[in-house]
């Protein structure tokens, strides 16, 4: 039963020291000023268009997704702490001159916008994947769910947080908006470098591999279907075999991380909802004050309601899945039940109150699932035992992820915008009503194809990046 099992583990928070906190807060800050500085050129898009085009246009920029592939492996390679604080500084000197100093200049030049907001997205890229590593080194499995479901709130924080730096400075020009943020985030990163903890090991604390229950390994993966304690064999590491090196595990190769069991499956499971997830970011402003003909800025406050389900989703099912001691069941039915809140959403009455209670539960069905895959199943795969529990894993595992549906939520904003206008708002709700289930479908193989992936067995030293299987 699960209920005793986890009152054996003790109080949760006794667990947790001072450091803990400090690295749950630095980290949770960190995105969101990386999250604040990237949602400022939407907040300022229609001063910035009447300054550079004749004409405003409703247009969503997506950060380069391929950049997150590169810097989870980075991440794996580096020190964490200095790849984050250099993500975060080198940032916010592009977002100055590329909002602040070319308007000081007057400098107009597409190619020099195009080249700034490139290499601004590579950069940002550099903080999911390192901040979940470290959360992964912190905290174990126990409590995980409802951990990471709290602080993945994160991103939510951070377009508040922006929304409210922007609005404070945009009546002097669009120009300060992007100065108040950068400042922020530069300063940000000066503290994540001085102040951030990658590992307890570095203030001598044990970690999480040393303080888990040999009986309840800490790297099991809570997503494996297996239900029989007797099917689990955490005797197979793609690293080499022996303690020692176990110990000095080395970081796994990009084709190694997508060999690992999950990782494929849960990235593609992962673009479905991404896809749905950062169109409703994007869009839902417009589309309640195109569809209902409510004020902008009225619009801009009601679709706060969707991030605010989306944090309690991420918090609540992440509990039930410690509780549970399983992610899988959660999942495939936060995801069967998010069709029929998109279904309801589709169909809200211009009632502002209405409108606001099915926001808030297609934010709780469809953002819930998004932040646990994104956070807490990441770090479950890249410290699942094939890899003994490595944190060298962690970061290309999480970049993988992240990418991947980076490439979803890409290619979503050009549908959206080609249905939209072609079929109108419907249409573009039967779309996002096609990815729960497609979710569903990914997330069904990886349940179905790894009955327990840590029963895999295989010689470590073959050259092939993917281990064979055997039973």
């Amino acid at each position: 039963m699960a209920w005793p099992r986890l009152s054996q583990r003790g109080p949760l928070l006794s667990r947790f020291s001072h450091h803990h906190v400090v690295v749950f807060l630095l980290t949770f800050f960190s995105y969101s000023l990386l999250h604040a500085s990237r949602k400022t050129f939407s907040n300022v898009k229609v001063s910035i268009s009447k300054q550079w085009t004749p004409s405003a246009e409703n247009t969503s920029y997506e950060l380069p997704e391929e950049g997150l592939f590169i810097s989870g492996i980075v991440g794996d390679r580096l020190n964490l702490r200095w790849v984050l604080s250099f993500g975060m500084c080198s940032s916010a000197v592009v977002v100055f001159v590329f909002g602040t100093l070319t308007e000081w200049l007057r400098l107009y030049s597409t190619a020099l916008y195009c080249c700034l907001w490139i290499a601004n997205g590579l950069l940002q890229s550099t903080g999911w994947p390192c901040v979940v590593a470290v959360m992964g080194n912190w905290f174990g499995k126990a409590g995980r769910g409802v951990i990471f479901g709290l602080w993945s709130a994160c991103a939510s924080v951070g377009n508040i947080l922006g929304a409210c730096l922007a609005s404070s400075v945009l009546q002097y020009g669009y120009e300060y908006a992007f100065l108040v943020t950068a400042a922020v985030q530069f300063a940000g990163g000066i503290i994540i470098f001085f102040g951030l903890l990658v590992s307890p090991e570095e203030i001598g604390l044990p970690g999480i591999e040393v303080e888990a229950n040999p009986e309840e390994d800490s790297h099991r993966p809570l997503m494996s279907g297996a239900d029989s304690e007797d099917e689990y064999e955490p005797n197979y590491s793609i690293q080499e075999g022996s303690t020692h090196q176990a110990a000095q595990a080395k970081a796994i190769s990009f084709q190694q991380a997508c060999c690992l069991p999950g990782v494929i499956p849960y990235s593609l499971a992962y673009a479905c909802l991404k896809l749905v997830n950062y169109s409703f970011f994007f869009w839902l402003p417009f589309y309640l004050s195109n569809n209902f003909g409510w004020k902008e800025a009225e619009a801009d406050k009601l679709s706060i309601w969707y991030d605010v389900g989306g944090i309690i989703g991420g918090t609540l099912q992440g509990f039930i899945s410690d509780v549970l001691q399983k992610r899988s069941p959660v999942l495939a039915l936060s995801l069967l039940l998010a069709i029929g809140s998109l279904v309801g959403y589709s169909h809200s009455p211009n009632d502002k109150s209405i409108n606001v209670l099915l926001m808030t539960i297609t934010g709780f069905f469809i953002g819930g699932p998004s932040n646990m895959i994104s956070s807490a199943i990441s770090a479950d795969l890249g410290r699942q035992e094939l890899v003994q529990g490595s944190s060298e894993a962690l970061a290309t595992v999480t970049g993988i992820v992240d990418g991947t549906g980076s490439i979803g939520a890409a290619v979503g904003q050009y549908l959206v915008s080609l249905i939209q206008d072609h079929l109108g708002w419907m249409w573009v709700f039967y779309f996002f009503i096609l990815m729960p289930p497609g979710s569903r479908c990914y997330h069904n193989a990886n349940r179905t194809s790894l009955v327990d992936p840590t029963s895999m067995s295989g010689s470590p030293a073959s050259p092939d990046p993917c281990p064979t299987r055997e039973r």
